[in-house]
C-alpha cells in the first residue's frame, strides 16, 4: 500500500511552508539578557548614577554580610562585592512615567534632553539602556512621544542598545501605533531602518486576555515587526486592576503567576524577553525591617529564578544585593546539578537520568546564563566537565551535537 507521489509531494510542499513559518514566528532564544532593569527617575539621570547606586548596595552589603552569608554563601557575597563595584547595573531604564509624574514641558523636555546625553555617555557594561515613557493613550501620547524625540536629539540618536518601554498597553492597535511612530521617527530622522525597539510593559489583565477570549500579548509580540525585544510586568497596576487588596499585591499572587505564565508561553522561543516585576518593599527603616527586606527580596527573586524569570525590576540600589546574590547563587547550584548531566550526555553514559537533545539543550543554556552575567567562569565549567567548553556549550544550545 503506498500514496500517489502527487499526494506525497503536496504534502512534502506543505509542510516545508508550515516549517518556514514557524521559524519565521519563533527563531529560538536570543542570548545576553540582563538579569534586571534598574528603573530610576528621570529627573535623576546622571552620568554619576552607577557609581552611585552601586555605593549605597556596597555598604548595604557590608552592614547585612552575615545574613547575605547565611542566604548565599561566602563566596557569593565576596563575587557580589566585587561585581557592585565594577557593574552594579546591567540594564537603566530612566522613567519619565509613574516614577516621574506629571510636571510642566519646559521641565520634562529638559529631562529628557538630559537623559538622552547621560544613556549616550554610559559605560558599555550597561549593556542595555533607554526610558520608560507615558503611555499611548489619548491623555498622555503626545507627551510621550515629545519625551522620546527629546531623549533621541539629547543623545544625538539611537545609544547603543537603547530601548524604550511603553506602559499601559490594553490593545493591539497601541502596538501597531508603536511600530508606525518607530517608521516615522526613522524616517523624518534619518535613522537605520529598524533602529528603534522597545519593550511592552505588560500591567493590565486586557492584555493578557482579551473581551474575544485571545491572549493579546502573544499577538502583540507577531505585530511589532521584529522591534519588540521585551514584555515587562507591572505588579501594582497588574495586581489593582484585578481587584486585589493592596496588602496581598506581590509578586507571588496567584494573578501575577497567572500573568506571566501567559507572558512566558507568549515570548517562547521568539527571542523576546520575560522581566519580571519589581518589589515595592526597599531595605530601609529599623535594623529588623531591613533584615527582613534583604531576606524578602533574595526569596522573590530566587522565586522569579526557579520559575523562569531570568529578569527583573530593581527599583533602589538595595535591592542589586540581593539580586546579585540570589543570580549568583542560583546559577552556582545549577552548574552542579547541570555539569554531570552535561558529562553524561557527552560521553553518551546514561546513568539514573537519561536526558533527551532538549533536556540537554537547557542544561547548556542555564550554564551560558550564569556565565554570562558572572556567577562563574569558563574554568569552574571545565573544571567538573573538561568538555564543556564554551563552544560545547552553544552547540549544545543550539542542538548541533547530534543525539544518540
Amino acid at each position: 500500500m503506498s500514496l500517489p507521489r502527487e499526494v506525497l509531494a503536496g504534502i512534502e510542499s506543505r509542510l516545508h511552508t508550515v516549517d518556514a513559518e514557524l521559524a519565521r514566528l519563533y527563531p529560538g532564544d536570543r542570548p545576553g539578557q540582563p538579569i534586571h532593569t534598574a528603573y530610576v527617575s528621570g529627573a535623576d539621570a546622571s552620568e554619576t548614577l552607577p557609581a552611585e547606586w552601586g555605593a549605597v548596595a556596597i555598604d548595604l552589603a557590608e552592614r547585612q554580610r552575615e545574613l547575605l552569608i547565611e542566604l548565599a554563601g561566602e563566596d557569593v557575597v565576596n563575587q557580589v562585592l566585587i561585581t557592585l563595584r565594577r557593574r552594579p547595573i546591567q540594564d537603566l531604564r530612566l522613567d519619565f512615567e509613574d516614577g516621574y509624574g506629571t510636571r510642566p514641558d519646559a521641565v520634562e523636555d529638559a529631562d529628557a534632553v538630559r537623559a538622552g546625553q547621560v544613556l549616550a555617555k554610559l559605560p558599555p557594561e550597561i549593556s542595555s539602556r533607554g526610558i520608560r515613557m507615558k503611555g499611548l493613550t489619548s491623555l498622555e501620547w503626545a507627551r510621550a512621544v515629545r519625551t522620546l524625540e527629546k531623549v533621541l536629539d539629547g543623545a544625538g540618536g539611537v545609544p547603543e542598545g537603547f530601548v524604550f518601554t511603553v506602559p499601559k498597553i490594553r490593545s493591539l492597535r497601541q502596538v501597531d501605533i508603536t511600530v508606525e511612530l518607530c517608521e516615522s521617527l526613522e524616517s523624518s530622522n534619518g535613522l537605520p531602518s529598524g533602529a528603534l525597539k522597545f519593550e511592552l510593559q505588560i500591567e493590565s489583565p486586557q492584555a493578557v486576555i482579551a473581551a474575544d477570549g485571545t491572549a493579546p500579548v502573544a499577538e502583540a509580540i507577531h505585530r511589532s515587526a521584529g522591534r519588540c525585544t521585551g514584555l515587562h510586568y507591572g505588579t501594582y497596576d497588574y495586581s489593582a486592576a484585578c481587584g486585589i487588596a493592596p496588602q496581598f499585591q506581590s509578586l507571588e499572587h496567584p494573578v501575577a503567576d497567572h500573568a506571566k505564565a501567559v507572558m512566558q508561553a507568549a515570548a517562547a522561543q521568539t527571542g523576546v524577553w520575560v522581566c519580571d516585576g519589581s518589589t515595592q518593599v526597599l531595605p530601609l527603616g529599623s535594623p529588623d525591617e531591613v533584615a527582613a527586606a534583604v531576606a524578602r527580596h533574595y526569596r522573590l527573586v530566587t522565586r522569579s529564578l526557579e520559575h523562569g524569570y531570568y529578569q527583573g525590576w530593581d527599583m533602589g540600589p538595595g535591592h542589586l544585593v540581593t539580586r546579585w546574590a540570589a543570580t549568583f547563587a542560583f546559577y552556582r547550584h545549577a552548574l552542579s546539578v547541570a555539569a554531570p548531566r552535561i558529562g553524561r550526555y557527552l560521553d553518551r553514559q546514561g546513568g539514573a537520568v537519561v536526558d533527551e537533545p532538549a533536556t540537554a539543550q537547557a542544561l547548556a543554556t542555564v550554564v551560558l546564563r550564569g556565565l554570562s552575567c558572572g556567577a562563574f567562569g569558563p574554568g569552574d565549567v571545565t573544571a567538573l566537565v573538561p568538555a564543556a567548553t564554551v563552544e560545547v556549550l552553544q552547540q549544545l544550545r543550539e542542538r548541533k551535537i547530534p543525539a544518540l
